[in-house]
């Protein structure tokens, strides 16, 4: 199956490794042009001379100049952008009853800020060519809060009421805009989650990764490379038509559909 993204140009945020990583690796099979991006330059590079067609960007989206530095490096590298993959590492874990006010201008500076300043940096030219896409990579949380990931949930929760605003006023421009959300994805963030688990709970890290399997229909945690495939479909051409949803791979771990 084509999926129409031989040399489109991607900017896939986080991606030094997880679940960004995932995707960027994704896009990269299909012959996208990738600016892979993250904290670790050197990883970046080291990623990005692993794919067909990719820079890497040592970038820091927090930093006041950061989304727009990555955005000039990935225009300067392969022109135009036309597909941003917004993804960013989550808050630590903690009690909503434990918020605090610094807590949650964290949660917003890394999970809304940057992203509502990448998306407005790309979107006009996305627009201007009647083509783009727009994919958050968020968490199950943003359908059924996640417990003792209060500022998590609270900022891809934010995070996707604004994207699922922008999708109504960017359909009829050719840009799509959707979130993929993961369910346990075998990744060091959810080996952190696990470990964090394991400390509070008085068990080692395998009984509770046991237990979480326990609660998934698919009776395993996904694979990344599952991730990143749903992840490559939903920036391509033929999901021209898939817009202002959110998709959930998750091996059916919530319950509701």
């Amino acid at each position: 199956m084509d999926l129409g993204l031989k040399g489109r140009t991607a900017i896939v945020c986080a991606s030094t490794g997880g679940l960004g990583e995932a995707v960027a690796r994704a896009l990269g099979a299909e012959g996208a042009r990738v600016v892979v991006s993250g904290r670790r330059g050197d990883r970046a590079r080291e990623l990005a001379a692993e794919l067909p067609d990719a820079i890497g960007v040592e970038a820091d989206l927090t930093a006041d100049d950061g989304p727009d530095r990555l955005h000039e490096a990935a225009v300067e590298a392969f022109g135009d952008v036309d597909v941003l993959v917004l993804n960013g590492p989550g808050p630590a874990p903690g009690a909503a009853a434990d918020v605090t006010q610094d807590g949650v201008e964290a949660a917003f500076r890394t999970l809304v800020r940057p992203q509502q300043r990448l998306v407005s940096l790309a979107l006009p030219g996305m627009r201007a060519r009647g083509w783009g896409r727009i994919l958050a990579v968020g968490s199950s949380g943003v359908d059924a809060p996640l417990p003792n990931l209060a500022l998590s949930n609270l900022g891809r929760a934010a995070l996707a009421a604004y994207l699922k605003t922008l999708a109504a006023e960017t359909a009829a421009d050719g840009v799509t805009v959707n979130l993929l959300l993961p369910g346990r994805i075998a990744t060091d963030r959810v080996a952190q989650l696990d470990r964090a688990a394991a400390e509070r709970q008085g068990l080692s890290p395998a009984e509770v990764e046991k237990r979480s399997r326990a609660t998934i229909p698919a009776g395993r945690y996904g694979r990344p490379e599952e991730f990143g495939a749903v992840g490559a479909f939903l920036c391509s051409d033929l999901a021209s038509y898939v817009t202002g949803t959110s998709l959930r791979c998750d091996g059916g771990l919530v319950r509701s559909l």
